[in-house]
């Protein structure tokens, strides 16, 4: 298996003109080390904020370029395997997340990871290790680490987690694939700005798809198939990813797009993935239960 260290090189955005610090074959499984979304910086409480280096923020491993991934192409990426480090961080601070308008000072709180729980404080918070930042470079210019889009990103997304499926629409030769962002906890919205914030390593295997095409990046996972999308409002989020879900279901199945929105209101979810980042990001999720009745596969 191939491995890449996260001395090995990082990037803050996802870029076409970065230089890639890995070639790999299409089918490659590769253990990707990555930073936590301060580039380790806060290794206990009293870490002073104010002498952060804030340009070293949402590092991402990479990038890697898959060879035979061509504009046009999609790639898929199997989430093989997540393991964290051992200790965590959260923050919250003036102007940062939904309570960001009422919160005077930055403050940091140290997360260790115990007996497969988060403990905060005294509480022993289950873990959901997941990847906040993931994608492929875009197509025009380069879009910073923390700012998700087309290209995914900064999708803050819980269910990029271990034995999900991903699937990013390719712009550039290569794809040029990276990941970091870890968390070994959050919830829906991400509200604070941060989740449990960890280091830590993630085993995914890449390949070209050729012959199928996206707008914005899909994930599936033994339950589900999701539409990921990224706007300037949850609104717009939300209404792109239901109606790119319900026309690819009406092409995949040959129904009218009466009885797809009827099924689609009946059976799927508008889910918040996060609600902090420069873009909102919202998932529509539908069952696979119901793929399986229609016959159809979304890929």
């Amino acid at each position: 298996m191939e491995t890449l260290s996260r001395e090995s090189g990082i990037i803050y955005d996802f870029n076409k003109q970065h230089k890639p610090v890995k070639t790999v074959a299409s089918g490659t499984t590769i253990e990707i080390e990555t930073y936590d979304c301060f580039q380790n910086q806060i290794q206990s409480s009293d870490t002073v904020i104010a002498e952060m280096d804030w340009n070293q923020i949402n590092p991402a491993t990479g990038p890697i370029y898959v060879e035979g991934a061509k504009p046009g192409d999609v790639l898929k990426v199997n989430i093989e395997k997540i393991e964290l480090e051992n200790q965590g961080v959260m923050m919250v601070g003036p102007k940062l997340g939904v309570l960001g308008h009422r919160i005077t000072d930055m403050e940091v709180k140290i997360v260790p990871i115990q007996d497969d729980k988060a403990m905060f404080n005294d509480i022993a918070i289950p873990l959901n290790p997941m990847i906040g930042v993931i994608g492929v470079a875009p197509a025009g210019e380069g879009v910073n680490c923390g700012t998700p889009g087309e290209h995914g990103g900064n999708m803050d997304n819980k269910m990029v987690a271990e034995g999900a499926t991903l699937y990013f629409p390719v712009f550039t030769e290569g794809a040029l694939f990276g990941l970091g962002d870890m968390h070994a906890a959050m919830g829906d919205g991400e509200i604070s700005v941060s989740g449990i914030e960890i280091p830590g390593k993630a085993t995914v295997t890449l390949e070209v798809l050729k012959g199928v095409s996206l707008q914005h990046p899909m994930l599936e996972n033994d339950e589900v198939f999701t539409q990921i999308v990224s706007a300037k409002t949850l609104d717009e989020a939300c209404s792109i990813a239901t109606e790119e879900m319900i026309d690819r279901i009406v092409e995949k199945s040959g129904l009218p797009l009466s009885d797809v929105t009827m099924l689609m209101s009946a059976t799927g979810q508008t889910e918040i993935c996060q609600m902090v980042d420069p873009l909102m990001t919202a998932r529509f999720v539908v069952p696979k239960w119901l793929l399986k009745q229609l016959n159809i596969n979304l890929i």
